[in-house]
């Protein structure tokens, strides 16, 4: 027998073969056959130089593939509107009609004349039928953009008078007064920091007003020697009053007392209410806005509105999560404690069976999004050392938790029932180290 007969080299798997193994097969449908088979040469090479065995270029192959963009991932933060994870996680009604828009859609055509149509319409009539007290409505593709388009429309080169206390800072190091001004619209501040009367407001208002502005500052709250003004007292300046109310509360919700909803704030006087579409809405990423029917239409009709558009997709999400509110969101806010501590315990009592040892510990749930700050659910969560929180954050199936004073806790108000299964498999993914 010739010496190279030997060689492992001689038995590296051939690309063919690679490429038609299941896992590489179903990467090549959705990174590309080049991608795929780039990386199956790449294992080979490493094998023929002796870095890795034969038997291992197909499991490096695969690991050297990227993952989905964005990955999937199990909010076990026990924050219902988390920014960094997406905010609201969409209704099953909402992912199907994302499905179902996702080929050819009659968004601008009506089928029984076939002409065009108004874009978007069965969408703005589900809207329309959600908030009554709103004379017209329109879609952008986010909250900042309902803001920018009714600043744009109603007050370029113009004033926009808002108290000093509501000048609040979005995200991200956005701030609202750089967003305002970047429409050419010239704030008018007025008050202070911690209190604003409507002397205030009537005293700057005059013939460069555009509007009054009334932001809902959401993300924080101001205690103690405070005072601010409300939209019923502001809608007898005689000017339109624009309130931004954040969060995308269509009607009241008993859990969320002090969260302003856009049919209450209408219906106290308000001309344009602009909101959030993937807050306390549960919907996909837009921008809202709902009011007067010539105030809308003329938004509607701003040359900048085309910009700010939202796709057939964000279309079909939002109707569906406008036609069935039963939302994950919804679900998360509102679920029993009792509930929650008895699937804590269910997945306790399965991973000690499994010989992984881990408590139920009390938790407090946040709403998160930017909404209702001093709102707190009482909840329950799965508590294990903190050494879990790196591999289950970075795992097959990510888990993010929260790590509380040397613990990770691990909250299910978020967490749908039927992904328990996949919690407790995560958690037996990590290596024991004597816990």
């Amino acid at each position: 027998m010739r010496d190279g007969d030997t060689d492992p080299r001689r038995r590296v798997p051939r690309t063919d073969l690679l490429l038609a193994d299941p896992a590489l097969a179903a990467a090549a449908a959705t990174l590309g056959r080049d991608r795929v088979k780039a990386a199956v040469v790449a294992a080979q090479e490493r094998a023929r130089r002796g870095e890795i065995g034969p038997e291992a270029v197909r499991d490096a192959a695969v690991a050297a593939l990227p993952p989905p963009a964005p990955r999937a991932v199990l909010n076990a933060t026990g924050v219902v509107l988390h920014t960094n994870l997406g905010r609201a996680a969409l209704s099953r009604a909402a992912v199907d009609a994302l499905l179902a828009a996702a080929g050819h859609t009659d968004v601008e055509l009506d089928l029984a004349t076939g002409r065009r149509a108004r874009r978007g319409r069965d969408t703005m009539a589900a809207l329309a039928a959600a908030v009554p007290a709103a004379g017209g409505v329109h879609v952008v593709n986010n909250g900042a953009a309902a803001l920018v388009l009714a600043a744009t429309a109603l007050a370029a080169g113009r004033e926009i008078v808002v108290s000093r206390g509501e000048l609040v800072e979005i995200g991200d190091g956005f701030r609202l007064p750089d967003l305002l001004a970047s429409t050419g619209a010239r704030l008018r501040e007025v008050g202070t920091t911690n209190r604003t009367t409507l002397a205030d407001y009537a005293a700057a208002v005059g013939p460069d007003t555009g509007f009054v502005l009334k932001v809902h500052p959401s993300n924080f709250r101001v205690t103690g020697f405070t005072s601010a003004v409300g939209v019923r007292e502001l809608a007898t300046l005689g000017v339109p009053v624009v309130a931004d109310i954040g969060s995308g509360l269509l009607a009241p919700d008993p859990l969320l007392p002090d969260e302003p909803d856009a049919a209450t704030t209408l219906r106290a006087g308000a001309h344009l209410v602009t909101a959030s579409g993937d807050k306390l809405l549960g919907g996909p990423q837009a921008g809202l806005l709902l009011g007067a029917a010539d105030l809308v239409e003329r938004l509607r009709r701003h040359p900048l509105a085309r910009a700010l558009r939202v796709d057939k997709l964000t279309l079909a999400a939002l109707a569906a999560t406008l036609h069935r509110p039963d939302t994950p969101t919804r679900s998360a806010l509102h679920a029993d404690p009792g509930v929650l501590r008895r699937r804590v315990e269910r997945l306790r009592d399965r991973l000690g069976v499994d010989g992984r040892k881990a408590e139920v510990v009390p938790s407090v749930a946040v709403v998160g999004g930017g909404g209702a700050p001093g709102v707190e659910l009482d909840s329950w969560a799965l508590s294990l050392p903190e050494r879990y929180a790196t591999p289950l954050r970075t795992g097959e199936t990510p888990v993010l938790g929260r790590v509380v004073r040397g613990r990770l806790l691990l909250d299910l108000r978020c967490v749908p029932p039927e992904a328990d299964d996949t919690v407790r498999a995560a958690v037996l993914a990590v290596p024991v180290e004597g816990d």
